[in-house]
């Protein structure tokens, strides 16, 4: 695999083309994850997706590690799947956290490809785009699970953090 500028740029259409498969995924999955926390978590919309797409690849020393990523698991495929478990979790897992950008958030979202990943039915998302790779469902999972993780919408990441130190020591 040869990752280019091109490359890149083909990948940041596909991802951002990809918002009416990996959007209900990503609000399915703030869903689940807010009856689990008893908690409301704002749904997204495709414009929103799209938008937040473009910032990621904005970023070319983000945008390039994404498009490896997506490259990756769009051509991913084991046969018998089974044997090549751990490749495309560790790929999905990735993926996720790359999108969603520094600590804390990639690690959130690493465990959110997983909760998002057991949702994710294989042979609908090979519908949608013809594919059926081993690594297509955990493609969109990672999807779902890095937008939704950096995207507002939760509660406890709105307004001040009461743990954040105020750099003026006069205060």
């Amino acid at each position: 695999m040869r990752v280019t500028p091109e490359t890149v740029r083909e990948e940041h259409a596909w991802v951002r083309d990809r918002a009416p498969v990996v959007v209900p995924i990503l609000n399915d999955t703030r869903g689940r994850l807010g009856d689990l926390f008893d908690t409301e978590v704002d749904r997204i919309d495709d414009a929103t997706y799209r938008r937040e797409v473009d910032a990621v690849f904005a970023d070319g020393e983000v945008g390039v590690n994404v498009a490896g990523y997506v490259t990756l698991l769009r051509e991913l495929d084991v046969a018998g799947d089974y044997p090549g478990f751990v490749v495309d979790e560790v790929l999905g897992r990735e993926l996720a956290g790359t999108i969603a950008g520094g600590r804390p958030l990639s690690l959130l979202a690493q465990a959110t490809f997983h909760f998002a990943d057991v949702h994710v039915d294989r042979d609908a998302t090979a519908e949608a785009d013809g594919a059926g790779t081993a690594g297509a469902d955990d493609l969109d999972a990672a999807l779902a699970a890095g937008f939704q993780t950096r995207l507002p919408g939760w509660k406890w990441r709105e307004g001040e953090n009461p743990f954040a130190v105020d750099p003026d020591p006069t205060r």
